[in-house]
């Protein structure tokens, strides 16, 4: 952990505070809607703790008030959590070499954690600040959920504050310096377009991974000729 604070940048530290803090108010409206749908605090603590994902942790508390069991909700946080197969073929270099740490950076691995450190390139610091935005996210949004859970009367409709918008606004201030690059504008239109398009069609949440698609746009990185010839 020592290790850590050196390598970390006094900017990303920054950064990194100010994301969770409104993570950890999504977390308290997740806490304040698993209450009013009727969750034990075990099981929202355990959705919490070890699951650790709010798009599925939202997406699972909307299952249990809608009336379905725990097959159908495990099966759908399941099928949302699939965004993480290319995150972790993305973010594997930043997240340490040891068996013991990629496991816990797994656990730590959500769309924030990902994109923040991304956004920081490769290396010693865009592993510290995956290191401390994921550890950061962990304690607000598990202390966020506790708040929300026991001040839940206090807000009897969450929504009405746009907390939902914490999310995508947080990653789109954090990739748009990547947007700079010509592929990675063709990934992002192309997944949008495909997003958008299969929106009407298939179940919330589904649209992102199909959006996936948009990386066919990505083309090849052109080869650059060895030093001392032409092409």
């Amino acid at each position: 952990m020592r290790s850590l604070y050196r390598t970390l940048h006094p900017d990303d530290l920054r950064d990194a505070l100010a994301l969770t803090a409104a993570v950890g108010v999504v977390g308290a409206s997740f806490g304040a809607l698993a209450g009013a749908a009727g969750v034990p605090l075990v099981l929202m603590v355990a959705l919490s703790v070890l699951v650790f994902a709010g798009a599925s942790q939202f997406l699972v508390v909307a299952v249990v008030a809608a009336g379905g069991n725990v097959v159908a909700a495990v099966a759908a946080g399941l099928v949302m959590n699939a965004r993480h197969v290319p995150f972790g073929l993305a973010i594997g270099g930043n997240v340490g070499d040891s068996w013991p740490a990629r496991l816990l950076g797994a656990h730590l691995m959500v769309d924030e954690s990902v994109a923040f450190s991304r956004s920081r390139g490769n290396g010693e610091r865009a592993r510290a600040a995956y290191w401390a935005c994921g550890i950061l996210l962990f304690v607000f949004w598990n202390v966020g959920a506790l708040v929300g859970r026991v001040a839940g009367a206090a807000i009897p409709d969450p929504d009405a504050f746009g907390v939902d918008a914490a999310f995508p606004a947080a990653l789109l201030a954090m990739l748009l310096p990547a947007l700079g690059r010509a592929d990675a504008r063709r990934v992002g239109l192309a997944a949008a377009v495909v997003a958008l398009v299969a929106t009407p069609y298939l179940p919330p949440g589904v649209p992102v991974i199909v959006g996936l698609l948009g990386l066919v746009a990505a083309g090849r990185a052109p080869v650059e000729a060895p030093e001392g010839r032409t092409s």
